[in-house]
């Protein structure tokens, strides 16, 4: 039952020993589980009934991964994936907003920024890059600066139109079908 996990109960999943190595190489098993283990929850969040949880920084971080991350491992390469993005970045912002992202450990801020870094809005990617040199997270930085020249370039993530029925224009399949193309 959703009521019954917590964010702690979230936190603890995500930044396990186990998960750490998957956030990035995920396995369809992994999807499977978390699926089963979490969707009802990403339902209900995506609702607005867990919007309590915004009340800490911890409990921002909880509901950013419900429904940034939950999603695109439940529901991979389906259109569904994206369906709680909006309020994920909401959360997003709500946290730098109130100063939460200063109170968490480095460690974690990467996926309290990840929503902004998805956003197909170019305001969103600003401050992505603008959060990610802020703490100084090299790693996401290069990312999050990839993830902004693809909207500044086509105003979308093009890896993302199949999957949302959306049709590429010449210069999006040009850019997908070359060695440069970021697919997911």
């Amino acid at each position: 039952m959703p009521s019954q996990i917590t964010s702690d109960d979230i936190l603890n999943f995500w930044y396990s020993d186990r998960m750490r190595p998957r956030w990035f190489d995920s396995t369809p098993e992994l999807d499977a589980e978390i699926r089963a283990s979490y969707e009802p929850l990403w339902r209900t969040a995506g609702s607005g009934a867990l919007d309590s949880w915004k009340a800490s920084a911890e409990g921002c971080l909880a509901l950013a991964i419900v429904l940034d991350q939950f999603p695109l491992n439940m529901f991979r390469g389906e259109a569904i994936s994206f369906s709680t993005e909006k309020k994920a970045v909401e959360t997003s912002k709500y946290a730098v907003a109130r100063g939460y992202d200063q109170t968490l450990p480095a460690d974690r801020l990467a996926f309290l920024y990840m929503p902004l870094m998805h956003s197909e809005d170019l305001a969103d990617q600003d401050l992505s890059v603008q959060l990610f040199e802020r703490a100084q997270l090299a790693d996401n930085l290069r990312f999050a600066r990839h993830h902004r020249e693809l909207i500044r370039r086509f105003g979308r993530f093009p890896h993302r139109n199949a999957i949302l029925g959306r049709k590429s224009s010449p210069e999006e399949i040009a850019y997908l079908n070359s060695k440069e193309a970021f697919l997911g």
